[in-house]
């Protein structure tokens, strides 16, 4: 029994040791090694460069175009619409007719101020005859009270003769001047039914009908607003800039505004003016409207109201290093090698947490400590660390974020580091390594 288990005991360790054998000759320990040790199992990444130039930091906002210049056409007077010679979208210059109103009744009432004018000149006429003879009465009584041939009660009766046609006189002056305003108002009245656009622009907005009654506004209640004119050669973004971000806006600073309806269209523009009050949408959020001066690109209509967003540059730095942002890692001091931490001028002094790349060097991934500046939306600018000719992994993200110092790297798409380069021998083939097909 002994003799046959030690029999089995020998011929087990002869098969370990035969195997082992085999697989250090045929070189397929090698790959199992590679299969399983993560630090010889190579990573396909991709690889970019730093480079040297301009860093513009932007913040966004969301806004609506609107035209520089709107005016909104109503009537000065209360009167039913007889034309309107334009139609929504029409194009229209200063000067020309865009409504015309029933003048009528305007009319009417320009021909009564006319002659209650002509009414009060003759009325001027008899009382400036009355004031005459009583001031004659006057004088004629006053030297014959002083010469004792009549009564001072006779001279009174006098004097409030020629007060009273004095009195009638000045109201009939008074008459004339309103009777010469009433026609002013009625001409200005009949004046307004004729409405010319007083600018040049597009009708944006049409609010009525010929046969429609406006209205005149007043203090409560506002008046009928019969249409839009919009020059729509000179837009705006209105702007809604987080209050966040507001501090960083000034005027005239350069912007990019990108309308949801163009999506490949960029459209420089320029801050014009920056809101003072503090307001807020129905979300909650706080803003403050910044206005958004746009270049309107040729043959292109920009309507009122597209929806749009702004990138205005607030920030901007020249000739500086910088490199992709995903390339750029927070990791823990700890996980680093000793000998990178040491004495490393990019590493903090009793921060946890640094800032890494990971560059090629023979083969493999080498945690490079850096010290960064500003980003964009693309690119962060390095101020140590690195050397223009280094390799930088910039992705996948994946294979990014798991990727440790001194793991083998290889470029994505150029082969397949980790692809079998031998399999186990057939009885057939004698034991003789054999290549599989590529």
């Amino acid at each position: 029994m002994w003799k046959w288990l030690i029999a089995i005991v020998v011929v087990l360790v002869a098969l370990i040791a035969g195997a082992a054998w085999f697989a250090k000759s045929s070189g397929l320990a090698d790959k199992l090694e590679k299969q399983f040790n993560p630090k010889l199992k190579s990573v396909e990444v991709r690889f970019d460069s730093p480079t040297r130039g301009k860093l513009v930091r932007t913040i966004n906002a969301p806004g609506e175009l609107e035209p520089k210049t709107k005016v909104e056409i109503s009537a000065q007077v209360s009167a039913r619409i007889l034309e309107l010679p334009f139609r929504e979208n029409q194009t229209v210059k200063e000067g020309e007719l865009v409504v015309r109103l029933d003048a009528r009744d305007l009319k009417a009432l320009l021909d009564s101020a006319n002659a209650q004018l002509l009414s009060e000149e003759a009325r001027l006429e008899g009382a400036r005859a009355s004031l005459a003879n009583a001031e004659a009465e006057l004088s004629r009584r006053q030297k014959l009270v002083a010469s004792g041939d009549i009564a001072k009660t006779d001279l009174e009766t006098a004097q409030l003769q020629y007060d009273t046609a004095l009195s009638t006189l000045r109201q009939v002056q008074h008459g004339i001047d309103i009777a010469k305003a009433n026609i002013t108002r009625a001409e200005k009245d009949l004046d307004n039914t004729i409405i010319k656009s007083p600018m040049n622009g597009v009708i944006t907005k049409l609010n009525a009908e010929v046969g429609e009654t406006v209205v005149v506004g007043t203090l409560n209640s506002p008046g009928s607003v019969i249409l839009e004119i919009a020059d729509l050669d000179t837009m705006r973004l209105i702007a809604r800039v987080d209050e966040a971000n507001i501090a960083r806006v000034k005027d005239q600073q350069t912007a990019t505004v990108y309308v949801n309806a163009f999506p490949d269209l960029k459209i420089p523009g320029v801050v014009e003016t920056i809101g003072l009050k503090r307001e807020q949408d129905t979300n909650g959020t706080r803003y403050f409207e910044t206005k958004v001066l746009i270049e309107r690109p040729r043959d292109l209509l920009l309507r009122s109201g597209l929806t749009a967003n702004v990138d205005i540059d607030v920030d901007s730095y020249d000739d500086v290093m910088k490199i992709p942002s995903q390339a750029v890692l927070d990791r823990a001091v700890d996980d680093l090698p000793a000998d990178i931490v040491k004495d490393n001028p990019n590493i903090e002094q009793g921060k946890k947490f640094t800032r890494i790349v990971f560059i090629e060097r023979d083969g493999k991934a080498h945690a490079v400590p850096i010290t960064t500046g500003a980003s964009d939306s693309t690119s962060t600018i390095v101020k140590s660390g690195l050397e223009a000719t280094d390799r930088i992994v910039t992705g996948p993200f994946k294979a990014l974020t798991d990727l440790t110092h001194g793991q083998l790297i290889v470029e994505q798409g150029k082969g397949d580091a980790n692809k079998p380069t031998a399999t186990l021998p057939s009885p057939e083939e004698g034991g003789r390594r054999r290549r599989p097909p590529s």
